[in-house]
This record gives C-alpha cells, sequence and structure tokens, in this order.
C-alpha cells in the first residue's frame, strides 16, 4: 500500500508539473499575442482565442493520460501500451468504466489517478476562463480607448444590462 501511495503521489506530482510548464507557456504565447488580440475585429479573435484554448486543454488532458500510462506499462501492470492508455484515459477522466481493472496490488493508483484528473480538470477551467476573461476585458479597453464614443455607448449598455438583473454598477 506504502508503494502505491509513493508512486501515485509521484505520478500526481509530475501530472501537476507538467500542466504548471504548460501553463507557463500559454502564458507566455498569450502575452505575445496581445497586441494582436487588441487589435479590432474582435469577435473573431476571441473565438480563436476560445479555439486554442479548448485544443490546450485537450493537449493537456492528453499529456496527464499519457504520464500514467506510461508508468502503468513500465511497471507491468498491462500486457501493451494500447491497455495502459485506455484504463489511463477511463480513470483520468473519471468515467470507470470496469471493464479493464488493475491488479489488486494496484488498484489504489486507479483512484489517484481519477482524481488527479479531477483535480487538472478543475485547473483547466479556471486557467481557460481566466484566460479568456483577460483577452475579453483587454479587447474592451482596448476599444474604449480607441473609440471614446462607443465607451459611451457600452458602459451605457452596461448600466442598463445591470438596472434590467438588479444590480448597482460601482
Amino acid at each position: 500500500m506504502v508503494l502505491q501511495l509513493v508512486v501515485g503521489t509521484g505520478l500526481m506530482i509530475l501530472s501537476i508539473i507538467v500542466a504548471g510548464l504548460s501553463f507557463w507557456v500559454m502564458e507566455v504565447m498569450m502575452l505575445r499575442m496581445t497586441p494582436w488580440f487588441l487589435r479590432e475585429p474582435h469577435r473573431p479573435k476571441l473565438i480563436l482565442a476560445l479555439a486554442l484554448a479548448a485544443l490546450w486543454s485537450m493537449w493537456l488532458v492528453t499529456a496527464g493520460v499519457w504520464v500514467w500510462a506510461i508508468a502503468f506499462r513500465a511497471i507491468g501492470l498491462f500486457p501493451d501500451m494500447e491497455t495502459a492508455v485506455y484504463f489511463s484515459l477511463v480513470a483520468f477522466t473519471t468515467l470507470g468504466f470496469g471493464d479493464v481493472l488493475l491488479p489488486k496490488d494496484w488498484q489504489l493508483l486507479g483512484g489517484m489517478a481519477a482524481a488527479n484528473g479531477l483535480l487538472n480538470f478543475g485547473l483547466l477551467v479556471a486557467v481557460m476562463l481566466d484566460a479568456l476573461r483577460h483577452v475579453r476585458r483587454s479587447q474592451i479597453e482596448a476599444r474604449e480607448q480607441q473609440h471614446p464614443r462607443a465607451a459611451r455607448v457600452d458602459a451605457l449598455t452596461r448600466q442598463d444590462q445591470a438596472a434590467k438583473s438588479g444590480r448597482r454598477l460601482s
């Protein structure tokens, strides 16, 4: 049991390090692309940012699945890489079909892979939403600087929307 916990903890840490490095690369790319995102037209670029964030998310899940699959195969828990990847994907996404199982001595790793997947998905959603919010906020600020008249219309629209929803703008 202790060996399973050590191996699982190590794999979780490795997966989080891969995610952290990926977040760093994404942040550098976003900083480099900011001037382009701020030039009009904004909406198509926001759609592109969403598409890129979705692709990045899929890559990050794939990377996490491969970290676990390579470890499962290296330990010798599955006869081939395809089965190791399949089990890793099912565990990481918390589907848990139950058609492929770990040997009894290593069952804790399945739960740890699922916990790692839950953690990664939470981080993905948080980072993706933050990146898109940052892009959109920067676009609105750039528009307000370039078109002061449009900024007044946007401000009135926000006030109107707030009034309809019963919120107060500060």
